[in-house]
């Protein structure tokens, strides 16, 4: 790689992690726009309707109305731009431990004293000490021991609005929520996106995270305290490139 192009990528890496801390300098860190975000534009755009059936002004006045509006009605999410609240209750502890232990022993002698009296020819050829009588000795001995154990221990209660994004053609609704809590200079993320089944959206509108599929939950945030718990943009290219 010439030394030029060497130079240019380290110095783009540089202006891209000097960049991401400038946002909150002297200041909190800002909040991620929500104009123009996925959210949005699903809200803006809710698709074609379910059902092309006109309400009429008085059957939305009605107690027994089947619409959202209505007392009895199913305001569940459904439909792309739908709302519903996603419940994240996490607490999990895992503890496992392993040990193994193997040895092996082994021998093996070969002798060849009177294998048509050429071993008695050969030792007169041989320097003085040396004998064919054993001819080949192999002895091998190997031991390995291995102690391993993982704890983990995770305790984690969120609820985050998500919005439906899409509908897919067998009805599973595509979700995606975003949440962002500023304390003083640091600033907490929550994100999730998963697939979910209508059918398990409880009437209040809520849905648990063990029922979302391919559920991505991230649980994070920015500001001058996670800047400082954070390594360097230089060591942590240093850690990924150094074989040593």
């Amino acid at each position: 790689m010439p030394k030029h192009s060497l130079n240019f990528g380290v110095g783009v890496l540089l202006v891209l992690g000097a960049c991401a801390r400038l946002d909150h300098i002297g200041k909190p860190p800002s909040f991620t726009p929500t104009q123009n975000s996925t959210e949005h534009v699903a809200m803006f755009n809710p698709g074609l309707p379910l059902t092309t059936q006109v309400e009429s002004p008085l059957n939305r006045a009605s107690l027994w109305s089947g619409g959202k509006q209505s007392l009895l009605g199913d305001r569940r999410a459904a439909r792309r731009g739908d709302i519903l609240t996603v419940v994240i209750e996490i607490d999990e502890e895992a503890e496992i431990s392993n040990s193994t232990e193997r040895s092996r022993n082994g021998s093996e002698n070969l002798s060849v004293p009177d294998f048509f009296g050429l071993p008695q020819r050969i030792d007169r050829g041989l320097p003085e000490g040396a004998s064919l009588d054993q001819a080949v000795g192999l002895n091998s001995s190997s031991q390995s021991g291995g102690d391993g154990s993982v704890s983990r221990s995770e305790e984690l209660t969120l609820r985050v609005a998500a919005t439906v994004m899409q509908v897919l053609p067998n009805g599973v609704l595509e979700i995606q929520g975003s949440q962002e809590v500023r304390v003083n200079f640091e600033l907490r993320e929550l994100l999730v996106t998963g697939y979910v089944r209508p059918e398990d959206i409880s009437r209040q509108n809520e849905i648990t995270y063990d029922k979302i599929a391919a559920a991505r939950i991230s649980y994070g945030g920015r500001g001058q305290i996670t800047d400082v718990q954070q390594p360097r943009i230089g060591q942590q290219v240093l850690d990924a490139v150094l074989p040593f």
